[in-house]
């Protein structure tokens, strides 16, 4: 089988990478570089959101994924790196289905019902996600600083929708309340991932939804 010669060009994490840009078995180097770093991303997942979760290193990632450190590096430079995309990753994901489950309905509690259920089941589905994101039995700088991040995201999201469906009188006070809520229901969700509450995916849903709305009512006897 004929593989093309090429100049070697800078790689995802700015290294030198010949193989990237040859074809083999019908797979282009692109694709090839692509489908290690989702295989690097979910090795990292799997060290990171497992029940005794703890630190994680270049070697013991690639030992996870079945790939040596020469492609680690292939697209990251750093284990903090990994660690910081598998978190962006996880994150896109549940607010792209928050978001759509949230317009997807008309009345507000439907919507915030709509939204907290997509969360939940997506970290009930793969608990890994849920302790990368929420879980107090995990904690890094760089996972400290991605859930910082996440908060100021998920906060400014939440405000952005709540002005689509509710009459906002204070913007600040009004994300007052959105830090409120997501910090509120991270805190439940951490605590139900680690096993500190005995209730159903439902309850979980049920119970945050109905602090949630109190909280967004309770947001007029200050923004006046």
């Amino acid at each position: 089988m004929n593989a093309s010669r090429t100049t070697p060009t800078a790689g995802p994490a700015g290294g030198s990478s010949t193989e990237s840009l040859r074809a083999y078995g019908g797979e282009d180097g692109d694709s090839r570089v692509a489908r290690r770093r989702a295989t690097l991303v979910d090795a990292a997942l799997e060290l990171l959101g497992a029940s005794d979760g703890g630190s994680v290193t270049v070697r013991g990632v690639c030992r996870e994924a079945g790939l040596t450190t020469r492609y680690f590096y292939e697209s990251f430079d750093s284990i903090e790196a990994l660690v910081g995309a598998t978190f962006d990753e996880v994150t896109a994901e549940i607010s792209k289905d928050a978001l759509e489950a949230f317009a997807a309905a008309d009345e507000v509690e439907d919507r915030v019902t709509g939204a907290i259920a997509a969360i939940v089941r997506i970290i009930d589905e793969d608990r890994r996600k849920g302790r990368l994101l929420f879980s107090q039995a995990l904690l890094s700088p760089t996972i400290a600083n991605k859930r910082m991040e996440s908060t100021e995201l998920f906060a400014a999201l939440t405000l952005q929708s709540a002005s689509g469906v509710l009459e906002v009188r204070s913007a600040q006070h009004a994300l007052a309340a959105a830090h409120f809520q997501v910090g509120g229901l991270a805190r439940v969700l951490a605590a139900w991932l680690d096993g500190h509450l005995d209730m159903d995916r439902d309850g979980v849903v049920g119970v945050a939804v109905g602090l949630m709305m109190a909280i967004a009512d309770g947001v007029d006897r200050f923004g006046g």
